[in-house]
């Protein structure tokens, strides 16, 4: 299986269109590749439904699915990585407690809030 046709921009949610060419030599257009909560993940080619809801319209097993996503993920110029918590230490911040008070005591010019004479009309 290959990636026959990759069309990345941005469409809300969806970060790239593509389609695919099996090893038979069928072709499968309307994938998308989506960016979701925790990450890209490959949406199958859906229909909207009289209901106004969409349904895929192709179906594949879970090994095939990741598979795919896999493949598809990295072409789109990803990999596929769980999330990973930053701490101070991989992050290159120093784990300073008086960090926050440093920031705090600095002197900070105070700004005077609006008021309605400071509106020009």
């Amino acid at each position: 299986m290959k990636i026959e046709r990759i069309n990345k921009g941005s469409w809300g949610k969806i970060r790239a269109f593509f389609d695919i060419r099996t090893e038979e030599g069928f072709v499968v257009k309307g994938f998308k590749i989506i960016e979701g909560i925790n990450g890209l993940f490959v949406g199958f080619p859906s229909q909207k439904g009289q209901d106004d809801e969409y349904y895929d319209t192709v179906f594949a097993e879970k090994e095939l699915k990741d598979e795919l996503s896999q493949l598809a993920i990295n072409e789109y110029g990803n990999e596929v990585l769980p999330p990973q918590e930053v701490n101070n230490q991989q992050s290159g911040f120093p784990e300073n407690s008086n960090t926050q008070n440093n920031i705090a005591s600095d002197s900070i010019e105070s700004v005077e809030p609006f008021s309605e004479d400071d509106i020009p009309f």
